[in-house]
């Protein structure tokens, strides 16, 4: 890896991915906990919705900035200052109770800031690699190391559910601004009269034209529903079974996340794209099966798990637009990506995840077996969709010669 890229390039990627997992994991982790101990419990399900709101368009709009605009450094230089600024604001506003309507603008506000910069790291990132099917997994498990080294430091701060937590975030996104300051920023391509349609980044929906992308994006929005009970739900259910300092429990989740990240690469060599997606999608199956078992031990083997089938779904979706879309689409195809899972998958997840939730809830009492036992039967039914439904480089190409 490193005789493809210099030292000091690959070392600011891994930075990068670093500091805006930590920044991710310092927020979204503990935010549950905090807004449960500021008495806003009941704007939970609104405020992690905020962040699949801000999806719907905010990533396009940038990624097609970055496409055609400007440099994708530069894009992200100015959304993660942003970012840092109005998650200090966030974080003030709860501690200081300016109201739940204040607080919940200011994380819409947030959201709409941070949503476009992961699918623009990504961009970077794939840009300065010659060999992603080798070299990305490596350096992308740097982002789950830092959403693991923001979480253990929340919870030895003692702050998993102050806002302290959201401080530290805060200060995490400000060192990722620096950073791109010593990164190589490209010239846009020449201008053109672009449509507003095309100004919007919206002008990337052609490509679900094809099938297997079309299955690919379809499956990824689908998983990420029953996926965003993940970060609301697991902390209370670890607090019930007696497992305080829920930051660093929920890390273990990011363990294994690791380990598949570098071991993304041998498999891509060895195995076809759909084995390894469906390989992510039955790890979904089991994670929400075992916790549905209601034990301590149980509950962590399926928190244990949640990081792998993420890497396997998700990052293997990522290389797949990476290696099947054309290089002057590949910043918008990856916004798109952000779109359907960040916004119509997680939107959908966190309102339907709390209407679950508010079923297999009765007097304050929690039927955890039923919660997580009925998601583990929708990622069954995803499972099943895509084995029928993807077919191959093959079936692809030929599309494409027909389209």
């Amino acid at each position: 890896m490193l005789r493809s890229i210099r030292l000091g390039e690959y070392l600011e990627l891994v930075a990068l991915y670093f500091f805006q997992g930590a920044a991710l994991g310092m927020w979204f982790v503990p935010l549950s906990n905090v807004l449960d101990t500021h008495g806003l419990n009941h704007i939970r399900p609104y405020a992690f919705a905020a962040s699949a709101l801000a999806a719907f368009v905010s990533p396009l709009i940038f990624g097609a900035m970055a496409d055609r605009h400007a440099s994708p450094v530069k894009v992200l230089r100015g959304l993660s200052l942003a970012t840092a600024i109005v998650m200090a604001l966030t974080g003030a506003a709860i501690k200081f109770q300016a109201g739940p309507w204040i607080v919940l603008g200011l994380i819409q506000l947030l959201a709409l800031c941070s949503s476009p910069t992961w699918s623009i790291s990504s961009t970077i990132v794939f840009a300065r690699l010659s060999d992603a099917r080798k070299e990305f997994g490596p350096i992308r498990a740097m982002a789950t190391i830092g959403w693991i080294a923001g979480c253990l430091v929340v919870s030895l701060l003692k702050a998993d559910a102050s806002t302290l937590a959201i401080y530290g975030g805060a200060i995490a996104w400000l060192i990722v601004c620096l950073l791109t300051f010593f990164m190589p920023s490209t010239a846009p391509p020449p201008s053109k009269n672009l449509t507003w349609y095309e100004r919007l980044g919206l002008d990337a929906l052609t490509l679900l034209k094809i099938r297997d992308h079309r299955v690919v994006f379809i499956t990824t929005i689908l998983f990420s529903i029953p996926l965003a009970a993940f970060y609301p739900y697991a902390p209370p259910h670890l607090r019930e079974l007696g497992l305080n300092n829920s930051s660093a429990w929920m890390s273990l989740g990011q363990v294994p996340e690791i380990i598949a990240m570098f071991g993304l690469g041998a498999l891509l060599l060895k195995w076809r794209l759909k084995w390894i997606i469906a390989f992510g999608l039955s790890f979904g199956v089991m994670r929400f099966a075992f916790s549905a078992l209601d034990t301590q031990m149980w509950l962590l083997m399926g928190i244990l798990l949640h990081g792998a089938s993420y890497t396997f779904v998700f990052i293997t979706a990522q290389i797949y637009l990476e290696q099947r879309v054309h290089t002057a689409w590949r910043a918008r195809a990856q916004a798109l990506l952000s779109v359907v899972n960040g916004g119509v998958g997680n939107f959908l997840g966190y309102l339907g995840t709390g209407w679950w939730f508010a079923i297999c809830t009765q007097a304050n009492t929690t039927r955890w077996p039923m919660f997580w036992g009925g998601l583990a039967i929708v990622c069954a039914a995803i499972l099943v969709f895509f084995l029928a439904a993807y077919r191959g480089r093959a079936a692809q190409s030929m599309e494409e010669r027909t389209t």
